[in-house]
């Protein structure tokens, strides 16, 4: 079996090693992100949920971004919610704002308990663009 090939943003925060996960994992054309987070640098959630729900769509972009794609190139989210029914208003206008034009990506929205300390996550399924000759 070949080795993964794992993706890591240029800001890797602190996170990533201290639950020993990769970032995202490429297999083929597909990216494999791991859940994002509201995390700052240190690993640290942002206190305002706002804050955390953009801070996890910024850490999202930039794991994309490494992996040379973007939200367009998104097929599937998923997402986690601490508090589904007060956080939704929130999540979904940071989303609108992220996420971009029609046709929108398959998007699954789960409540959870647990989210190890922080109230909101986003994981994505992304098609690699092909480099254009």
């Amino acid at each position: 079996m070949p080795a993964r090939n794992a993706v890591y943003p240029a800001k890797r925060h602190a996170l990533y090693d201290i639950h020993r996960y990769s970032a995202a994992i490429r297999s083929g054309d597909l990216l494999f992100v791991s859940g994002q987070v509201g995390s700052r640098n240190d690993g640290s959630p942002e206190p305002l949920f706002e804050d955390q729900v953009r801070q996890a769509f910024a850490n999202l972009r930039e794991v994309l971004a490494a992996a040379g794609c973007s939200f367009d190139d998104v097929v599937d989210v998923t997402t986690f919610h601490t508090k589904p029914d007060e956080q939704i208003e929130t999540v979904l206008a940071v989303r609108a704002e992220e996420i971009g034009q029609p046709p929108y990506p398959n998007w699954t929205a789960v409540g959870v308990n647990w989210l190890a300390g922080f109230d909101f996550e986003i994981k994505v399924v992304a098609r690699i663009p092909t480099p254009v000759d």
